[in-house]
C-alpha cells in the first residue's frame, strides 16, 4: 500500500516563523497566543493551535522566558516525599499547575533543618521558577523561606484555609466516635513541628473540648505505619485500663500500623477499640478491618496554592468528608 500522506514537519526544525506562515498571522499573533494574550480572538487563536498542533512544534521554554520574564514553571519544595501525604501532594500540584497552563520543578529538602529548606528555594529560583509552593511545611522553615525572599510569591498547602480544612477534618473524626457513644477518646499526632500535624491536633482538642470530653489520653508519631505499630502496647495498655475505648489517628498509615500491633496484643478493632484516621488514602478500604476515616479535597487544595502563587482568583476547595467503614463502632 503506497502511503503518500506528507510526513509531519522536522519538530526541531520548526520555528515561530513556519507557525506563523501556516496560520496566516505574524510573529508577533503567534507569540501572544502562546503567552496567553486576553486579547486574541477565538478564530484566530484556534488558528495558531492548529497551525502548532500541525507541524509539531515544541515551544522553546528559556526563548519564551527571554521575551516574557516568566518561565512558567512553578518551584514545589518537597519532604519526607515518600509519605502518602507529601507524595499525593506533589501529584496534586503538578495537576493543578497543568490546568493553569503551568508545570512544576520540585526540589526536595529536608523541612526541618532551614538551610536545607533555603537552599532547596535557591536552587529553584536560579531556574527562574514563578513562584514557590512549599509541600509539608515547618513552622520555622516557611517563616524563615519568606523571610529570606519577601519579593517571591510564595504559597504552602496545609496552612491559612488549608489549615482550617484540617482542622475542621479532624474534628469530624472525634465528632464520629462521640456520635458512637465513646467518652474516651484517646489520640495519636503527628510530628508536633509539622504545621499540618499541629492543626490536626487542634481540630482534634477543639472537638474533644466542645464535648465536654477530657483530652488526656495522647501519643505521637512520625506519620508512618511503624511508628503505629509501634505505640500499640501503651495503647493496648490503655484499652485494657479503661483509659480509652476509642484513638483518633493523625493519618491513615500510623493507623494501619497501630491495628496490625493491637491485633499482635490481642485488641480486637472495633470489638475493644474503634479506630478511625485521616486522609482517606486509596489503601484504607482494604485495612483489617477497613478505616474509618477523613478525606480532604486535596486536589481543590493544590489549584488554590497555584492560584495564590499566579495571583489569580483562588477556586472553591470541598469541605472535609467523613468516610465510615469497619474500624469504628458503637460503644458496648
Amino acid at each position: 500500500m503506497d502511503d503518500t500522506r506528507p510526513l509531519p514537519a522536522d519538530p526541531v526544525r520548526v520555528g515561530v516563523r513556519e507557525v506563523a506562515r501556516a496560520a496566516g498571522v505574524s510573529t508577533q499573533t503567534v507569540s501572544r497566543v502562546l503567552n496567553e494574550h486576553p486579547n486574541i480572538r477565538p478564530e484566530t487563536r484556534d488558528r495558531v493551535l492548529q497551525a502548532i498542533a500541525d507541524l509539531g512544534y515544541r515551544v522553546n521554554n528559556a526563548a519564551r522566558t527571554l521575551g516574557t520574564r516568566t518561565t512558567r514553571t512553578l518551584g514545589v519544595i518537597a519532604s519526607d516525599a515518600t509519605l502518602y501525604g507529601p507524595a499525593v501532594g506533589i501529584a496534586a500540584l503538578e495537576a493543578a499547575a497543568r490546568d493553569a497552563g503551568r508545570w512544576i520543578a520540585t526540589a526536595y529538602a529536608d523541612a526541618s533543618d532551614e538551610a536545607s529548606v533555603r537552599d532547596a528555594a535557591d536552587r529553584l529560583l536560579g531556574q527562574g521558577v514563578d513562584g514557590l509552593i512549599v509541600l509539608a511545611p515547618h513552622a520555622a522553615t516557611l517563616t524563615a523561606l519568606t523571610g529570606a525572599h519577601p519579593g517571591v510569591a510564595i504559597a504552602a498547602l496545609h496552612t491559612g484555609p488549608g489549615a482550617e480544612e484540617q482542622e475542621a477534618g479532624a474534628a469530624l473524626a472525634i465528632s464520629h466516635l462521640v456520635e458512637l457513644g465513646h467518652r474516651r477518646i484517646g489520640r495519636v499526632a503527628g510530628p508536633e513541628e509539622w504545621l499540618e500535624a499541629r492543626s490536626r491536633e487542634a481540630g482534634m482538642r477543639r472537638a474533644l473540648e466542645g464535648a465536654g470530653l477530657g483530652i488526656e489520653s495522647h501519643w505521637s508519631g512520625d506519620w508512618t505505619a511503624a511508628a503505629g505499630a509501634a505505640l500499640a502496647e501503651r495503647i493496648a495498655a490503655a484499652v485494657r485500663a479503661g483509659e480509652a475505648t476509642a484513638v483518633a489517628v493523625a493519618n491513615d498509615q500510623m493507623a494501619l500500623g497501630l491495628i496490625a500491633g493491637l491485633r499482635e496484643a490481642g485488641v480486637d478493632v472495633p470489638g475493644d477499640v474503634s479506630i478511625v484516621g485521616f486522609d482517606d488514602n486509596p489503601d484504607a478500604a482494604y485495612y483489617r478491618p477497613a478505616l474509618t476515616t477523613v478525606g480532604l479535597d486535596l486536589a481543590g487544595e493544590a489549584r488554590r496554592a497555584v492560584a495564590a502563587v499566579l495571583g489569580a482568583t483562588a477556586p472553591a476547595v470541598a469541605a472535609p468528608r467523613l468516610v465510615v467503614r469497619a474500624s469504628a463502632a458503637a460503644l458496648r
